[in-house]
């Protein structure tokens, strides 16, 4: 940036003003000149600064800044530093310098560079589908919208199908245009328009354009008139058009070669195989994806092929009644009747065979010998691009026939003894004798018969063949796979599941070899009970059986045939497992004898198969008290000392390996006391009794000393009765109011007191004589 200052000292109006410059020439104006640039705007230069950059930065300093700076240069000088006119300029430059900077920063930090794009449109002029040759335009129009104006660089890009096709950068808001002069139809498909700005694009809708109609194509031939083998050079062009083009070349229906080019014309070879009349034609298509847009065809051109005076000739000897094995002489040559230019060869082969049998120029021959049933030979030359064949056939008679592999017998065991013949059926008697052939058998190794092919082997798993030779003339016979069979082997018994009594046993019988099928059958002590044919190797041989009772366990055994030795296997013997009876629950000593201190056993026993497993739980209790598994049907449960807290209901259970389990009904145990104890509740009863009958007796002896010592005494409460209230009288000795006959009434029996209101009675004792004082409660 170029800052230019102009700097005035104080108290000089009118002076010279001194310019400078930073990164240019010093530049100096007069006053008013400066006043006249500061005052007038500057052509072409905005009146806002704040809408453009600044270039400049063009300040005068102000009074304050003058003042500042004097009194700057002042406080230096009074500290002895000196000042010169130039340096106070240089001191004002500096000052200014910063001044500049800080409005600069401000006025580039108030521009507002904000703006959004509305939207891009792209449009195709004059419509959407034109034919060719119209002069097209794309119109692509952005509407952007800004805060303050302001330039932007504004970046187009048109594309077509995804791929670019042109673009164009400006700052204007003007249209922007893509011309398409003269449309074709390589220029069909769907356009669209982006608008790039500072980084933020925003593209248009797809829109498509169609141009309709493809130019005739011209076909033209170098020449009409070829000899056979003679080349022409073919030349399609689409006038007009651009593009990827295909050109296809036809003769008639037949599609002869086709180009692929961006060219508008292509040029090819044309050959003829056939003589005559060639109408030719061509057509192009213009690659437009994803369709390709397809011409008319172009006026045809004829094209006339005629023969070329020269044949392959084919010639074999003999050519009649051939049998196989006789030699046969093949020879391929040229035959021409003008002259004729450039190399000619000649190749001779046979059908069947990749490779030729010989070739050579302008001939060839070939010797071999005879095999049937036909051959086929052909003779081909070329000259250039000329190819001409001739195929003969010939038939050959067969000597003899191939020959057949049988065997004898048709089944048969590994290592046993095997016959294999080999014979040919037919033989041409005319031309070979039988005793001519000779047979071989070919496998692992080779065997010669005398005459009559017959072999005799060890029967093995193995492919035969057999040879039948004569006059040089093999013949091989199909292949004849011997399958020996394998005897069967030893079979196996064995059980599949327990066997319970009156349940269901599975009995398996397998031989680990052996060829299929297999027969097996299962006996039960010498008497046959079933037998079962096995087909499928993963088939077995499984017999159920039921064994109801004892007598019908026992030895089993299974017989095993395939056609050879009967194998029996070994004797399984089956013990069936009894299922456990409800077993029964014993106490020991007997329920009514069972006390405090002794001891306890209680039997649990069952009928059935060993091992049993006993169990003994007592109501209430989800654990058993014992498990225990034993070899004999009973076991018990001891409590070696009994007390009161064993009584209660006991029970066992018991299961073998049928699998049942059984329970015992339960047994209700009293534990009764000891005798002991009940002796020494016995004696201490007594003992009480004899307490309390003495403790009786010395009572009464009391109670009758007593009445004689004490004089009766009578108190009667309350003071005042009511007919309610109980009345106690009591007597005591010298008391007058008792007479004679009154105390002998009451010595003997109970006395009654007798109230004359209610006439209620108090009972007296029969002692009252003896005793001196009595309480006698009764009622009034």
């Amino acid at each position: 940036m170029l800052l230019f200052f102009y700097l005035r000292r104080p108290g000089q109006p009118g002076a010279e003003v001194r310019g400078f410059s930073v990164g240019a020439v010093p530049y100096a104006q007069p006053a008013e000149e400066v006043r006249r640039e500061h005052s007038t705007t500057a052509p072409g230069r905005p009146e806002h600064p704040q809408e453009t950059t600044l270039a400049s930065c063009q300040i005068k300093p102000s009074r304050w800044l003058l003042a500042v700076i004097t009194a700057a240069a002042d406080w230096l000088r009074t500290a002895g530093i000196s000042f010169s006119s130039d340096g106070m300029d240089l001191l004002l430059l500096l000052a200014s310098t910063l001044l500049c900077s800080c409005i600069q920063a401000g006025i580039v930090a108030s521009q507002d560079r904000s703006f959004t794009i509305s939207s891009v449109t792209l449009t195709i002029e004059p419509r959407n589908e034109v034919p060719r040759d119209t002069n097209v335009t794309l119109r692509c129009q952005a509407k952007v919208l800004t805060k303050d104006s302001f330039a932007l660089t504004r970046k187009y890009i048109i594309y077509k199908e995804d791929r670019a096709v042109h673009a164009e950068t400006t700052e204007s808001s003007d249209d922007v245009l893509y011309l398409l002069p003269e449309a074709r139809v390589s220029n069909n498909g769907k356009y669209k328009c982006q608008l790039i700005i500072e980084g933020i694009n925003m593209s248009s809708q797809l829109i498509k354009l169609e141009v309709t109609g493809v130019s005739k194509p011209i076909l033209h031939i170098d020449k009409t008139y070829l000899t056979e083998g003679e080349r022409a050079t073919a030349t399609c062009s689409a006038p007009g058009e651009s593009g990827v083009f295909g050109f296809y070349f036809y003769d008639d229906s037949v599609e002869l070669v086709d180009v692929q080019t961006r060219s508008s014309r292509a040029q090819t070879p044309v050959y003829f195989s056939t003589l005559g009349l060639h109408r030719l034609h061509c057509f192009y298509t213009v690659d437009n994806m994803p369709l390709a847009v397809k011409s008319e065809e172009s006026d045809k051109v004829t094209v006339t092929v005629r023969e070329l005076s020269i044949r392959p000739v084919l010639e074999i000897s003999p050519e009649n009644n051939v049998y196989e094995g006789d030699p046969l002489n093949i020879s391929c040559r040229v035959e021409t009747s003008e002259l004729v230019s450039g190399d000619v060869e000649v190749y001779l082969s046979q059908d069947g065979n990749s490779r030729w049998l010989s070739m050579g120029k302008k001939n060839t021959e070939h010797r071999m010998i005879a095999t049937g049933p036909l051959l086929t030979f052909e003779c081909m030359m070329t000259l250039e691009n000329l190819k001409k064949s001739e195929r003969k056939n010939v038939t050959v008679i067969e000597l003899f026939s191939a020959p057949i592999l049988a065997m004898s017998p048709a089944e048969v065991f590994q290592n046993e003894s095997l016959t294999l013949t080999c014979k040919s059926e037919t033989v041409a008697s005319e031309k070979l004798n039988r005793a001519e052939l000779s047979y071989h058998l070919s496998s692992s190794k080779s065997f010669i018969s005398r005459g009559n092919g017959v072999f005799i082997v060890v029967a093995q798993e193995k492919d035969y063949t057999c040879i039948a030779q004569a006059r040089g003339i093999r013949k091989t016979s199909k292949a004849l796979t011997v399958h020996p069979k394998v005897a069967v082997s030893v079979p196996k018994i064995s059980l599949q599941n327990q066997p319970i009594l009156g349940q269901l046993v599975h009995v398996l019988c397998q031989s680990a070899a052996g060829s299929l099928p297999i027969t097996y059958v299962l006996y039960s002590n010498s008497t046959k009970l079933e037998a079962k044919v096995v087909h499928l190797p993963n088939q077995t041989a499984l017999f159920p059986v039921v064994i109801s009772s004892a007598k019908e366990q026992g030895g089993y055994k299974c017989e095993a045939q395939n056609g050879g030795k009967r194998m029996q296997s070994e004797e399984l013997v089956i013990n069936v497992i009894v299922p456990l009876s409800s077993p029964t629950l014993t106490a020991v000593p007997d329920l009514s004898d069972i006390s405090e201190g002794s001891h306890l056993n209680l039997i649990c026993a069952v009928d059935g198969s060993p091992p049993v497993t006993f169990r003994w739980f007592r109501e209430g209790d989800n654990q058993p008290l014992r498990t225990t598994i034993s070899q004999v049907p009973f076991m018990d449960y001891e409590v070696p000392v009994v007390s009161k807290q064993h009584s209660g209901s006991y029970y066992c259970e018991a299961y073998n390996r049928a699998n049942n389990m059984v329970k015992s009904n339960p047994v209700y145990v009293d534990v009764r006391m000891a005798l002991w104890k009940k002796a020494m509740i016995g004696g201490i009863v007594f003992l009480f009794i004899l307490l309390v009958l003495t403790a009786g007796c010395v009572l009464h002896n009391r109670s009758k000393r007593g009445k004689r010592e004490r004089a009766p005494e009578l108190s009667v409460k309350p003071s005042s009765l009511k007919s309610d209230d109980s009345l106690t009288v009591t007597l005591t000795h010298g008391t007058e109011v008792y007479k004679s006959d009154a105390a002998a009434f009451f010595d003997d029996k109970e006395g009654r007191a007798t109230n004359g209101a209610r006439g209620s009675l108090a009972s007296l004792p029969a002692d009252f004589s003896n005793r001196s004082s009595y309480s006698i409660p009764a009622t009034v």
